[in-house]
């Protein structure tokens, strides 16, 4: 099966800029996941949708940088950054840097240099995963998971649904999301079978979460997941020897 072209989020308040690489990742083959021109929407589109990298300009206009939003991607999302700049100052290149971004072009830069900085950074998404990060950790009754730079417990019991995500698996607890670099298929071989049962393509759910269930979906919570018709039978098998 062909692998999706990898979506990238521009984040650029210049919008003839904006427009002009847009139209270059179309010609390139990438999916545009939509054009921002601040910070602040950044963090609000991704609660409906995550792109795979994010084209950022450093200087942007409202409260927060790009290099601000670029330190908020990386902890809290684990989103791949490549910066857009203008300004390409040994101070603001030194500044940049503590992002880590995957790559940086100095503005203004023509499609083939935007197509080879992207060609690097999909090139180290898929050999490293992000940032490098190793799998996961699977115990018996917890699991250890990247948040930032640090390894943090995430108990089973706590854990709502699992989602898939393209390459990538969210773990949904009752406080917080947790963004693993790898596939949802992968993750659920190393889980307790008597916890978690698939019941879509796309989820895994903690049995002893549910809270209602119909002929298509499940609720867990304020959480109502789509059920598959082919995963239906086996659930309901599940639930009801818990």
């Amino acid at each position: 099966m062909t692998q999706p072209a990898p979506s990238i989020l521009i984040v650029e308040d210049e919008m003839i800029i904006a427009a002009k690489i847009s139209m270059y990742l179309t010609d390139l083959g990438y999916e545009v996941a939509g054009i921002l021109p601040r910070a602040e929407d950044v963090l609000s589109h991704l609660e409906d949708s995550r792109p795979d990298i994010v084209l950022l300009d450093i200087q942007l206009k409202g409260s927060m940088t790009g290099i601000d939003l670029a330190h908020q991607l990386r902890n809290d999302h684990q989103l791949p950054v490549v910066f857009l700049t203008a300004n390409s100052d040994d101070a603001t290149f030194a500044e940049a840097k503590k992002a880590r971004p995957y790559a940086f072009l100095t503005k203004p830069f023509d499609r083939q240099e935007l197509a080879r900085a992207l060609e690097l950074t999909v090139n180290l998404i898929d050999q490293q995963g992000y940032a490098g990060q190793s799998e996961p950790t699977v115990l018996t009754d917890r699991i250890f998971v990247f948040s930032g730079e640090r390894r943090v417990k995430v108990m089973l019991a706590d854990v709502l649904y699992l989602q898939a995500e393209r390459n990538y698996c969210r773990i949904h607890t009752d406080g917080k999301d947790y963004l693993l670099s790898m596939p949802m298929k992968t993750l659920e071989g190393k889980l307790p079978q008597k916890v978690f049962q698939r019941i879509h393509r796309s989820y895994i759910v903690n049995l002893q979460q549910v809270d209602e269930v119909d002929d298509s979906s499940v609720q867990i919570g304020e959480h109502t997941l789509p059920m598959s018709a082919s995963h239906r039978a086996a659930f309901m098998e599940r639930i009801q020897s818990i």
